[in-house]
């Protein structure tokens, strides 16, 4: 009961892509095909129509995807006509181009469109056996390779459904880091806070100038960590305990190093000082995970080089490797990450061949974290 139900209310793909010069040119080709096949086939020459209505029909590839319903009805509906009144017309070879539109239907149409779609290519099966344009051996195998039309059609919408699906995951992980970073500097610094206010209350009878002093320290641990909010206050966490020690940050990328695989080479220029901790984080986490990508894929690696350049507006980081990459250049769910990470900051990050040989990530992020 549930499957039915959830196929009706199925909505249209969203990232359907608009007409382009490929559908033109398809049209285009369709149509010469066409011309073509009609005066090479002596049988076609008597019957105009089926050239008609093969070229007559072509447009319709160009609503495919906008108006899926709509360019199937109107191929099936005419040539459903064409058989029930000129059942002697023969079809040609080229209005294989049809099955398209059923693929099309099952990718792009909602679930109301496509039972319509499949009530309209059932009726039009019939029409033609009816009216014995086709044997009923015929129409079955017309029918099965319709079904495989439709099939590849469901086949990719649900895997780019199912693909955008770990890929909100992916992005809502690296937000729910984030939101981890944040929780457990801000609970760093506010333990910084408790701490300096204990002590003025605990030494003010004896030293009078200490709570001014402690003062200072909170404003300034207070300060930081309303920075630290407001930076990435967009994110959702989950509730885990806080973590007193200080998140890894710039001045931890040697400890990259430490592990085994190819060396590592961590270059640093420019100012890093009173980097926001978010930023620090960051980039640590964008460093570690190119690393730990180039170790794991990148065959036959001998070096691994992390650059940081620090100047008064941004800090770029770049990590490459000399390694062969196994299998696809293609981002993986590690890089996708990285990519939201960095976003999520206000910088943007990139990941793909080196040249000839070997991979490269880099890494903008503003110093304000903004």
């Amino acid at each position: 009961m549930h499957l039915p139900r959830a196929i009706w209310a199925e909505p249209r793909p969203p990232d359907a892509p608009p007409r382009g010069r490929r559908d033109w040119v398809f049209v285009g080709l369709v149509v010469v095909l066409a011309v073509v096949e009609f005066a090479a086939r002596p049988s076609l020459r008597g019957h105009p129509l089926a050239l008609l209505v093969t070229v007559g029909l072509a447009p319709t590839l160009l609503w495919r995807r906008s108006r899926p319903l709509l360019a199937l009805a109107a191929a099936f509906v005419v040539s459903g006509l064409v058989a029930a009144l000129a059942p002697e017309v023969p079809d040609t070879y080229v209005m294989i181009y049809v099955l398209v539109l059923p693929y099309a239907l099952f990718r792009w149409g909602s679930g109301r469109e496509m039972v319509a779609g499949l009530a309209l290519m059932a009726a039009n099966l019939a029409v033609s056996v009816a009216v014995d344009r086709l044997s009923l051996t015929d129409a079955f195998g017309g029918a099965a390779i319709l079904c495989t039309a439709l099939a590849l059609g469901a086949a990719l919408r649900f895997r780019v459904k199912a693909r955008t699906r770990e890929l909100e995951q992916v992005r809502l992980v690296e937000r729910e880091r984030l939101a981890r970073d944040l929780h457990d500097t801000v609970a760093h610094h506010f333990s910084a806070i408790v701490i300096r206010a204990q002590a003025g209350l605990a030494v003010a009878p004896v030293q009078p100038e200490a709570p001014m002093e402690a003062l200072r320290i909170i404003e300034t641990e207070a300060t930081r960590a309303l920075g630290e909010m407001r930076t990435i206050v967009r994110v959702l966490r989950r509730d885990e305990a806080a973590e007193l020690a200080p998140n890894p940050g710039v001045a931890d990328l040697p400890g990259l190093a430490d592990h085994p695989g190819p060396p590592v080479a961590i270059t640093v220029e420019g100012d890093l000082r009173e980097l926001p901790t978010a930023v620090g984080a960051a980039l640590y986490r964008l460093a570690q995970e190119s690393v730990t990508n180039a170790r794991r894929h990148a065959r036959h690696a001998s070096r691994i080089e992390v650059q940081l350049h620090a100047d008064d507006q941004v800090v770029r980081l770049t990590v490459r490797d000399d390694g062969e990459m196994a299998g696809a250049a293609s981002p993986g769910f590690g890089v996708l990450g990285m990519i939201e990470r960095a976003e999520l900051l206000g910088g943007e990050c990139h990941a793909g061949p080196d040249g000839q040989r070997g991979w490269v990530v880099s890494a903008v992020l503003p110093r304000s974290g903004r």
